[in-house]
């Protein structure tokens, strides 16, 4: 087994979008295997960032996060670059939210802003009140989550400063994975946590944008992280301890943990025990 090399203090910082398979439960687990010191850092499936916030002061020159998702990439665009707008944004939401209930958020779910914070508004109103905070799409890329039945609070000022001046020296995009850590080079690190491949023929829950993730892919991704390590890169992946993940990661050191689950599931097929067991996968530079 791995045996833990750095750090165990976990920042207070939180991401201010829920995201389906987030790390905020087990960045205690997680961090003592991050390196203290990292020149740039790359995380290609982003989602709520909780890895991020929680070393971002670690990084000395760089953090390049990206992901597939553009609602999810033009909401971290807008708390980083138009705090004003957005804050008056999510303030008009939050007041109609009080008005309309549900009838509001069915309207909302079906509307097509233009715009980085009409769109960003827009995504981060739908995270905080569909169902169990979950964003997924049908196969063309349409919201489709019921309503979750709870109020709309927005995102305060200071959040938004914070995760704002959290972000002056990141440059976010949306890119594929596997151009994402082409920059990646010795004294950086690569977190990598892509969707999980579903634990059922019918799981839709790794639909979070209309492109899946599947085997082939993941094969990709074992493949990028070999060229990682021969270019001498640091870096830790994120995944289901499966047999398929053992055996694509057999050459790197694998750590099993222990995690509930925190997403719920409407199809029983969909649903899986409450405790876990999830990989951690660490390439060594």
């Amino acid at each position: 087994m791995a045996e833990p090399l750095f750090s165990t203090a976990v920042p207070a910082r939180k991401p201010f979008i829920k995201w389906a398979g987030g790390k905020t439960r087990l960045l205690a687990k997680l961090l003592p295997y991050v390196p203290e010191t990292i020149v740039n850092y790359h995380e290609p499936f982003l989602g709520g960032g909780a890895m991020y916030f929680a070393l971002a002061d670690r990084v000395s020159k760089v953090s390049y996060l990206s992901d597939l998702n553009e609602e999810l990439v033009n909401a971290w665009l807008a708390v980083s670059n138009h705090r004003d707008e957005l804050e008056a944004a999510l303030e008009d939401y939050r007041i109609k939210d009080v008005a309309g209930g549900k009838d509001f958020y069915l309207s909302v779910r079906t509307m097509e802003p233009t715009g980085v914070v009409p769109r960003a508004a827009r995504f981060l109103y739908l995270n905080q009140t569909s169902w169990n905070g979950l964003w997924r799409v049908n196969r063309w890329g349409k919201f489709n989550v019921p309503w979750g039945n709870r109020p709309f609070r927005g995102l305060t000022r200071d959040q938004i400063d914070s995760v704002s001046l959290r972000l002056e020296t990141a440059d976010i995009g949306m890119r594929d994975f596997r151009d994402a850590v082409t920059l990646a080079q010795p004294g950086d690190f690569v977190y990598l946590d892509p969707p999980y491949l579903p634990i059922s023929d019918t799981s839709k829950f790794y639909l979070y944008t209309e492109k899946r993730f599947r085997a082939p892919d993941l094969l990709e991704l074992a493949e990028l992280c070999e060229d990682l390590s021969e270019r001498g890169v640091a870096w830790m992946m994120s995944n289901r301890d499966t047999p398929l993940v053992r055996e694509l990661f057999a050459g790197h050191e694998i750590v099993s943990l222990t995690t509930r689950r925190s997403v719920a599931a409407q199809n029983k097929r969909d649903v899986e025990p409450s405790d876990s067991l999830e990989a951690i996968v660490i390439g060594r530079s």
